[in-house]
């Protein structure tokens, strides 16, 4: 009896959204009498840091500082169409539609800068800092802030804008089947290395490496982050969590978070994430959806570890150290 070494590893690819139905997406952007600007959505940030992207993209197109945007994800009754926050397509989709309603938003202030600077709106730009300015001429320039009073207070206008994002629908080819069912795919690659007791069945996740092509990272801290975390995920779907209790009765089951298996600070691997930037063509600034992706190619990888360390291939999760113990038994049966 020993502990053995393993190593695996799993590559994926994932889609971005779906195809079927357009996907679409709705944004609203306006601005208030003081010069920041509201994004009104439907989509809800589930804690993967949505809003804070959203105000990025927002304000990167319009040319203000991001503390200068407050997204609002308002009821799904009262607020724009959004097909939902799942299949890893906020970013991607919504931040597109938020794209064209900042733009539209971004021309009828330009036009109201015009108007109070006496130039033609075509021959200004923003400085990303609060200011609209002359283009070579940074001297001739009027604040966002007194551009939005005159939008509301003197020229009567709406600084506000209108996005939608839909998916050109991609129908089967009648002989093939052959469609497109995502405009745009994320990349990954893991590698684990693990120690199996071949005695008591006990996995010991050492290192997990992952590499992942998620188009650009419009924030490279919380993606860092959501990589991190979605490794560790992949380590827990793996080899601790289920729902449905393998032994010995369904009534041994956890009945709460404090009961339901998870693995503790003390389990974690040693964890390595490298983030490859391939911008995608139809991606808000080139951003893809990295999301539900960032917890799968773990499961796999530590699937192939085990078998490499103890020649015994488990295809039910979680791999417990009973499953391996049985497939053990049963490899020296045979």
């Amino acid at each position: 009896m020993a502990v053995r070494r393993g190593r695996g590893v799993a590559a994926i690819n994932y889609p971005t959204g779906m195809n079927l139905g357009g996907d679409p997406s709705q944004a609203l952007v306006h601005s208030t009498p003081t010069g920041n600007f509201m994004v009104t959505l439907s989509s809800v940030d589930l804690g993967q840091g949505l809003k804070q992207v959203i105000s990025q993209i927002c304000a990167e197109t319009i040319g203000v500082p991001t503390d200068r945007v407050v997204v609002d994800t308002a009821d799904t009754d009262t607020g724009p169409h959004c097909m939902g926050t799942f299949a890893s397509r906020g970013t991607h989709r919504i931040g597109n539609a938020v794209i064209q309603a900042a733009k539209e938003a971004r021309q009828v202030m330009l036009e109201v800068a015009a108007e109070e600077l006496e130039v033609n709106a075509a021959d200004l730009e923003t400085d990303g800092a609060g200011n609209i300015h002359v283009k070579g001429a940074p001297q001739k320039a009027i604040s966002i802030f007194d551009t939005a009073l005159s939008a509301h207070f003197t020229r009567g206008r709406s600084i506000s804008g209108r996005g939608m994002f839909l998916v050109p629908r991609s129908f089967p080819e009648t002989e093939t089947g052959a469609m497109k069912p995502a405009t745009c795919y994320a990349h990954a690659c893991t590698v684990t290395e693990v120690e199996v007791d071949d005695e008591t069945g006990e996995v010991t996740v050492l290192t997990v490496k992952n590499v992942f092509e998620i188009g650009r990272a419009l924030n490279p801290k919380m993606v860092e982050q959501q990589l991190v975390g979605g490794s560790w995920m992949g380590i827990s779907h793996t080899l601790y969590e289920t729902t449905e209790p393998y032994y010995p009765a369904r009534d041994h089951g956890g009945s709460d978070f404090n009961e339901y298996l998870m693995p503790g600070p003390g389990d974690l691997a040693d964890t390595e994430i490298i983030v490859l930037e391939r911008p995608s063509a139809d991606g808000p600034y080139g951003a893809k959806g990295p999301g539900e992706m960032c917890a799968n190619p773990q499961i796999p990888a530590l699937a192939n570890a085990i078998f490499d360390a103890v020649g015994v291939r488990i295809d039910h999760l979680p791999i417990t150290p009973e499953r391996i113990l049985r497939a053990l038994k049963e490899q020296r049966r045979v």
